[in-house]
């Protein structure tokens, strides 16, 4: 599937965009420059014919990723939550893309349930509503036990859904492996392991089992927080392509009209949705990773109550350390010790000046502290940062992917709470309080006794291995064989891809 003839995908996308006039709004959001502007409609408008009309009910910009599929619905949300970087307006339109799109037929949801759990949804259920949510992978039903009579969210895949997936992720190895080929300065950015990654992690949101243990491990962690609900997952009502858990009743906590009229402090709830992101990422190393407004609403005692763990993050517990005195010195200005940590982890070239690396980081961190939120751009901020990182040869690191968007994310929402929030000062008593955990004298006696452990877990196989590694030192492999030259590779490569690239336009005619 991931070959030239994807090409036909991507100008169906940019056709997309020219048709349903989302080009234009796009660029005007972005800012886009005359010269930008004119590239992409001389590129695109003569393909505007192959486009998809989409829904003309809906804004240019939801109705264009609507009708392109579940990935770029995907990208979209992300957007959603960045009035910052795209605008209120555009912000405001994206937001239907979590949770009110078109939903399939209740007969469809009806018989999957049925194949899925092996019985009718009359006797399982007393009632069973129509869609109440419908989002980009799955849809939702309100239902009551037949039993008991409580209240349950009832979420079930799309059906096709895998197959649509599995076209578009197929469009974007192929995009990957051609930018990479165009432009070797964007193989820092490792734009094939980022295309891994992100098909890695959607393909467990489509396996709903997956899901209902993310969950119950997520609700285990923070059943003591403070301010916090997880729903409790049924698992005997649960399977690959049906999950139930109990109804999560409250305020969308993107609706700011209804939190105010419920009399909710959306400031405290600004700072919390931040605090309780970095207390899942740092003390748990296990975090939401879709924390848009969609997935979140507010109990009535004024509880965060947070659903749809199908996207989880896991990072471990040097990253996380790593994470923290990164976050911790932006929070003290300290930014000579923010640049060694980069190079002590590796993330900077050992051969770059660290001292360069600092005054980088202090254009970047200084604007921060002592402003209003409102007044920051982070979309100048983020392109700042891209040049940064350029500069000083960064690479995308693939496990941090999604914190860094989820980062993004809850700050997004954060602030969409409290406009004025500052995020280095709310974040920084749940940072200093992991900090002080984890890096000092009592985090440096727990390492030693967890090597202890090991070792002595080991202690009976240390001789073999010892053994079986002198032996190796002693009789070294034999030198590999002298490789083909990279170029002929790189030209045969260049020819089998022109060769389906006229192909496919030869298709299309």
């Amino acid at each position: 599937m991931r070959g030239p003839h994807n090409i036909i995908r991507l100008i169906r996308t940019g056709a997309t965009f020219e048709r349903t006039g989302a080009m234009k709004v796009v660029l005007d959001a972005f800012d886009a420059g005359p010269l930008l502007r004119i590239t992409f409609r001389t590129l695109v408008w003569p393909f505007r014919w192959l486009g998809f009309k989409g829904d003309t009910n809906m804004p240019p910009a939801v109705r264009a990723l609507t009708a392109l599929g579940p990935a770029y619905i995907k990208f979209g949300q992300i957007l959603s939550t960045r009035p910052d970087v795209v605008g209120d307006e555009m912000a405001v339109q994206l937001r239907v893309l979590q949770d009110k799109l078109p939903p399939f037929p209740i007969e469809e949801a009806k018989a999957e349930v049925q194949r899925e759990l092996g019985q009718p949804v009359d006797t399982l259920f007393s009632q069973f509503s129509a869609p109440v949510a419908a989002a980009s992978l799955a849809q939702v039903h309100k239902a009551h036990l037949a039993e008991t009579g409580d209240a349950v969210a009832v979420k079930i895949l799309r059906p096709g859904i895998e197959r649509a997936f599995r076209k578009d992720i197929d469009a974007f190895y192929f995009a990957a492996r051609a930018i990479e080929f165009l432009s070797p300065a964007s193989r820092r950015l490792r734009p094939m392991e980022v295309i891994t990654h992100f098909e890695g992690v959607v393909k467990g949101e489509l396996d709903l089992r997956l899901e209902s243990s993310a969950a119950a491990e997520f609700a285990a962690n923070t059943e003591t927080d403070a301010g916090f609900q997880v729903p409790r997952v049924l698992w005997h009502l649960s399977g690959r392509r049906v999950m139930t858990m109990d109804w999560a009743s409250g305020t969308n906590i993107g609706d700011n009209a209804a939190l105010d009229a419920a009399g909710h402090d959306r400031r405290t709830l600004a700072s919390r949705v931040l605090q309780v992101f970095l207390n899942q990422a740092l003390r748990d190393g296990f975090f939401h990773g879709d924390m848009h407004q969609g997935n979140l609403k507010v109990a009535e005692n004024g509880d965060i109550i947070a659903f749809d763990f199908g996207i989880m993050g896991r990072i471990d517990e040097y990253t996380r350390r790593v994470y923290a005195e990164i976050l911790f010195g932006f929070i003290r200005k300290d930014y000579q010790r923010v640049a060694e940590v980069h190079f002590e982890a590796g993330y900077v070239p050992a051969d770059r000046d660290v001292d360069e690396f600092a005054r980088a980081l202090r254009a970047v961190g200084e604007p921060i502290f002592g402003m209003d939120a409102s007044r920051i751009s982070m979309a100048r901020l983020l392109s700042y940062l891209f040049e940064v990182t350029e500069r000083f040869g960064m690479e995308t690191r693939t496990e941090l992917i999604l914190l860094q968007r989820t980062m993004v994310v809850v700050e997004g929402v954060a602030r969409s709470l409290d406009p004025h929030m500052n995020i280095w000062q709310v974040a920084k008593p749940i940072v200093q309080d992991y900090v002080t955990k984890s890096i000092g004298p009592k985090a440096l006696m727990s390492d030693l006794l967890k090597t202890a452990r090991i070792l002595a877990r080991y202690g009976p196989q240390l001789p073999r291995l010892a053994e079986e590694q002198l032996i190796r030192l002693n009789n070294p492999p034999p030198p590999p064989k002298p490789q083909r030259r990279r170029a002929r590779i790189a030209w045969m490569a260049l020819g089998g891809t022109l060769v389906g690239a006229a192909w496919a336009f030869q298709s299309l005619l």
